[in-house]
């Protein structure tokens, strides 16, 4: 207990008290033989104290506010200012850790020389359907991460070390508009700082539902995409990399009604790579062949996304 680093497990929360619990419980019962404390962050919901309650020798769940930006992100950086942990690891109120994420993680993390942060695969369930998905690689760069999402990088995945977030390439942006892609951006800037650490085991489930926060705010995912492909020019250095977030803004387009914008991005994803599927799916939601809700259900049956 004593040589181990103390891991803070930050889980921000809003109105998803019985799956909150779970998540909680999921990080308790981890079999890291080290110190851990759950910092229970509520943003826009009432605190529940009795989740203190659950806390154990060794495991102490701590309660609070979210005291910065209204929205996931500053929910996040509350919870990571308030954390005592050498080590921070991010999960979200509706995931759950699966047995031996912990340790798995910890020894990558020590283990690696100069790793800052290590993520893993994820277990994805959606209606019903649970999909496995993990990278083939150990090392993750920039480079990488401009040309594909990795969706598989989940932030209920992710381990990082405190020091970097205070000193290094630091929390994640509360500027993004609605903290959509707020991971995706901070993954960035990680990577930005030194390679991420890779398991190829899924150590995480993931749920995707209908309540999720971002299931149907196509106006807020635009705005977000578009700051991000601002904030990093480095965009440029990858067509398809720029095509795929392109992409991903003409469907929001589409699927908020917006049909002069959906073309208008699909045509700037077209010249960045033509064969952009996300182009061609936004077409088909801008030109009513085919409804985006459906488009989505199809996905997250795959454990995909848009």
């Amino acid at each position: 207990m004593t040589t181990l680093p103390r891991v803070s497990a930050v889980v921000p929360t809003r109105d998803r008290p019985e799956l909150l619990r779970a998540a909680v419980r999921s990080n308790l019962d981890q079999d890291y033989p080290g110190e851990l404390e759950v910092v229970v962050v509520y943003d826009r919901s009432e605190p529940d104290p009795t989740l203190t309650e659950l806390s154990r020798p060794g495991r102490l769940v701590r309660v609070i506010h979210n005291g910065r930006t209204p929205g996931l992100a500053g929910a996040r950086n509350t919870g990571i200012l308030a954390a005592t942990g050498e080590l921070i690891a991010f999960c979200d109120d509706d995931d759950e850790w699966l047995p031996g994420k912990l340790s798995a993680q910890v020894a990558a993390l020590t283990t690696t020389p100069g790793a800052e942060f290590v993520s893993s695969g994820i277990r994805v369930s959606y209606d019903g359907h649970t999909v496995d998905r993990s990278l083939s690689r150990d090392r993750i760069e920039l480079a990488d991460l401009l040309r594909d999402r990795m969706t598989e990088l989940h932030p209920s995945t992710f381990l990082i070390r405190a020091a970097v977030l205070h000193n290094g390439f630091g929390l994640v942006d509360e500027e993004i508009p609605g903290s959509y892609a707020e991971d995706y951006e901070f993954l960035l800037r990680a990577a930005r700082s030194a390679p991420l650490v890779n398991l190829r085991t899924p150590l995480v489930l993931v749920r995707w539902h209908k309540r999720s926060y971002f299931a149907q705010r196509w106006d807020t995912i635009s705005e977000a995409l578009q700051w991000l492909l601002e904030r990093y020019p480095e965009f440029g250095t990858q067509p398809a990399g720029e095509a795929r977030v392109a992409g991903q803004i003409a469907f929001a387009r589409a699927a908020s009604g917006d049909r002069q914008g959906a073309l208008r991005w699909a045509r700037r994803t077209l010249r960045r790579n033509p064969r952009e599927p996300r182009a061609y799916l936004a077409l088909a939601v801008a030109g009513r062949l085919i409804r985006a809700d459906a488009v989505l259900r199809t996905l997250h049956k795959r454990g995909r996304g848009i």
